[in-house]
């Protein structure tokens, strides 16, 4: 496999991952990342072992011309702006969801992509995890027969107290929803990924928890691991959800319901799906990515492990380890790497070849989603997706 050189933009909580997940694959060659200013990107730098380092994505841009590949990590405001940058100059680019901040950026960039011939993903990293490729492979040979419905939560506990702060609460940075838009996408996209029903419409219930929250007066890392004390925090309204729960109906007549929530004590990122069919049900929990649950009526349930040597053979691709030797999180994004760049490795065309990864077009779908469940809890009604471009 050829060498692919990349450059990275952003480096908070998910840059660090997609450079880690990169660097296993053994053929990709972080070459330079890009920060806010010069000094957080030496730091970074230094901290990641790369070479080279610019305060502004368009220096980079400028002056690395060999690199090939874009990792977007930034704030939610800025991908749509650095991707379209990044494609305009003829950059394949793997972009953190949301995709835009609306779907008319979104759409833009999908129309561009296609334009400019380029590869485009987003990261909705669950579909590659085995036991969700199994899923998938077991709906696909009719194993679980005709789906009545799809149920689940996605939960976390990371805004659970009111001096719980981050730059996702705030609608200019994160967008106009948060909970939903932050891990709804994953849920739904999950769903949909195994199913292959796309949702039709909802029916949304939205709630803010906390209608203020504490915000340091100061970036966190001046505080230097003190224990912040009441004067050290502003109080301010917040304005994206905490909490929503969706009613859905998939084309083809199967219903389902989804409930995320960032307020859930000791859930850290529990992604939950349970599938029910005319012939089995399918249950994964991302806490426990290693199992997944098969229900039957007339026969024993079963828990099916995550050994290669027990999976459909489209699922052991996604195995790197035997069975009781574990794989979560970093190893589903070191799959979706993997895929899309041995996709650009073998020179496809993602206008002809198919994709086997989340593309721009999926991040748009998603969005029209988000919007949709937005529409649907100002108004108290369904409301239908248009998946038009």
């Amino acid at each position: 496999m050829r060498t692919i050189k990349a450059g990275i933009i952003g480096t908070g909580f998910i840059g660090p991952a997609h450079i880690e997940a990169a660097r296993r694959l053994g053929f990709v060659d972080i070459v330079a990342l890009a920060e806010v200013d010069l000094e957080t990107a030496e730091r970074k730098a230094k901290a990641l072992n790369i070479p080279r380092y610019y305060g502004s994505y368009e220096e980079m841009l400028e002056k690395e011309k060999e690199i090939e590949v874009i990792h977007n990590c930034t704030p939610n405001s800025l991908h749509y702006e650095i991707s379209k940058v990044c494609l305009s100059m003829g950059k394949h680019v793997i972009s953190e969801k949301p995709l835009a901040m609306n779907s008319k950026e979104s759409r833009e960039l999908v129309l561009l992509a296609r334009e400019k011939g380029l590869v485009n993903a987003v990261d909705f990293n669950y579909r590659h995890y085995p036991l969700v490729q199994q899923a998938k492979a077991m709906v696909e040979k009719g194993e679980v027969g005709k789906i009545y419905g799809i149920f689940g939560t996605y939960e976390q506990d990371w805004l659970y107290l009111d001096t719980d702060y981050n730059w996702r609460i705030e609608p200019e940075l994160g967008g106009e929803s948060r909970a939903v838009a932050d891990i709804g996408t994953h849920w739904c996209d999950t769903a949909q990924f195994i199913s292959g029903l796309r949702i039709k419409e909802v029916f949304a219930d939205m709630a803010i928890i906390h209608k203020t929250r504490k915000k340091p007066k100061k970036p966190i890392e001046t505080y230097a691991g003190k224990e912040l004390t009441p004067e050290d925090y502003e109080e301010v309204p917040v304005k994206t959800e905490d909490y929503a729960t969706v009613l859905i109906h998939f084309e083809g007549g199967a219903v389902g319901v989804f409930t995320v929530c960032q307020v859930f004590a000791g859930r850290k990122n529990r992604l939950y799906i349970e599938i029910t069919g005319s012939k089995c049900a399918l249950v994964w929990d991302q806490e426990d990515p290693e199992r997944l649950w098969i229900g039957r009526r007339e026969a024993p349930n079963q828990i099916l492990m995550r050994d290669p040597s027990l999976l459909h053979k489209e699922a052991k691709d996604y195995c790197h380890y035997p069975g009781g030797h574990p794989e979560g999180y970093p190893d589903g994004l070191k799959n979706f790497l993997r895929n899309v760049y041995r996709f650009i490795a073998e020179g496809k065309n993602p206008n002809q070849d198919p994709c086997d990864f989340p593309t721009f077009l999926d991040g748009h779908y998603e969005i029209l989603m988000v919007e949709a469940v937005l529409k649907s809890a100002r108004e108290g009604r369904w409301v239908e997706i248009n998946y038009d471009l």
